[in-house]
């Protein structure tokens, strides 16, 4: 192959630039942060007002429950 030199320069500076985004978002605290951002979120979605707001913005909720005409 003729451009072997070129995929392995790309492969090995995308690996770095990949590692120092990992290393810099462990260092700044990122992923804990993420952490308790998506507890609060399904905390808040298991709720019972969350589930009444869902049921109440659900325009098909008593779709399947009505018996069909045609039929």
């Amino acid at each position: 192959m003729k451009f072997v030199d070129w995929y392995v320069k790309i492969g090995v500076v995308s690996a770095l630039i990949g590692a120092s985004m990992e290393l810099f978002m462990i260092k700044t605290g990122f992923y804990d942060q993420v952490t308790v951002l998506e507890a609060e979120k399904r905390t808040w979605e298991n709720s019972p007002e969350a589930q009444a707001i869902k049921e109440a913005l659900n325009p098909w909720r008593n779709h399947d429950a009505q018996p069909r005409k045609n039929s």
